[in-house]
């Protein structure tokens, strides 16, 4: 289609002429019968095409009783190539506009899919969670002569530990959710690190001994200074290190975490010996849901979130962490900025 002065010609109108356009060759032709508005006139019509096909022409008119020549017409041609570029960028950022916003769409769509998920998900659980506990508490006020209880209490265990999976699973989903979102604020507080280190490893002391693990906390010979970051989420991080810890080091080895002061940061690590994880694993280790194939002998299931999740929090807290893993032994080292200013996300 053809537009002039607000009249649009169709290239059936033409088709010779429109044969040859599509082609990718000029034309210079003089009208026979005059036009209403330009009377008898030369024409030159340059095809505009880019590296697949034509996409459009520029059409230039003059007296009818002059010419076109061929350097003039050169000129045109390299002005309709620079046109067919303009135009081309034009539609590729067009195009890269419109992917954005479609991006856009689904990175809110599935932030709102997660958010909802998490409260429709939390909601039940909690209240599941709630009934347990008030039914362990009914259970442990009747007094059963014969053992008759047992096996209720051994489906009760199962239900509080499936059901504390799931709320484990549904926090990561949500923190994960609010980093990615960046509506997670950082809560600044001051600690000492050997006491505060001591409170954290306490819960994981009867689970390693119970699988014949040993569980020992390292620190320098001289007094660390106050580490002052947003401990709650330096905690979720160092609780995730040592449970994978605990969950794949095999009977009779040895976890052992350190911390030690650096200039400007505490570095922490988590080392478990009697693991190695292959190198092509070691750069997906942090993707969300991502698990090391064969690497639960023991079946204990898990969803992949915990060491993106940890990932996530560190950076957010303006840190790094890494993996190593080489001669039969894996560790994981973080470093927080000490002393953080910044007090929102």
């Amino acid at each position: 289609i053809f537009v002039s002065h607000g009249q649009v010609t169709s290239m059936q109108d033409s088709p010779e002429l429109y044969q040859m356009l599509l082609r990718g060759e000029y034309v210079q032709f003089c009208n026979v019968a005059p036009h209403p508005i330009r009377g008898r006139v030369t024409m030159l019509v340059c095809p505009m095409f880019d590296d697949q096909n034509v996409v459009g022409d520029l059409w230039l008119f003059i007296d009818k009783d002059y010419a076109f020549r061929d350097q003039e017409v050169r000129l045109v041609q390299q002005v309709v190539n620079q046109c067919a570029i303009a135009l081309r960028q034009a539609n590729l950022y067009q195009n890269a506009q419109a992917q954005v916003k479609m991006l856009e769409q689904v990175n809110w769509l599935k932030d709102d899919f997660l958010s909802t998920l998490s409260h429709e998900l939390r909601t039940p659980v909690s209240s599941m969670k709630l009934s347990i506990q008030m039914l362990e508490l009914s259970l442990s006020r009747i007094q059963s002569q014969d053992g008759s209880l047992q096996k209720v209490d051994q489906y009760l265990q199962i239900l509080k530990s499936e059901c504390e999976r799931e709320i484990c699973l549904i926090n990561d989903l949500l923190d994960l959710q609010q980093l990615e979102a960046g509506q997670r604020s950082l809560v600044l507080e001051t600690t000492q690190v050997h006491t505060w280190l001591t409170q954290i490893l306490q819960p994981f002391e009867n689970r390693a001994h119970s699988r014949q693990l040993e569980l020992r906390l390292e620190l320098p010979p001289y007094d660390l200074p106050p580490f002052v970051s947003d401990l709650v989420a330096v905690e979720r991080v160092l609780s995730e290190l040592t449970n994978n810890a605990c969950k794949y080091t095999p009977p009779g080895e040895t976890i052992i975490i350190n911390a030690d002061a650096k200039p400007g940061r505490m570095q922490f690590s988590v080392r478990n010996r009697g693991v190695e994880i292959p190198d092509m694993e070691l750069p997906r280790i942090f993707s969300k849901f991502y698990r090391v194939p064969n690497a639960d002998p023991w079946k204990q299931g898990g969803t992949g979130l915990g060491l993106a999740l940890a990932q996530r929090l560190v950076q957010h807290l303006e840190g790094t962490i890494e993996v190593q893993s080489a001669n039969n032994q894996t560790e994981f080292i973080v470093e927080i900025p000490n002393q953080l200013v910044r007090v929102s996300a």
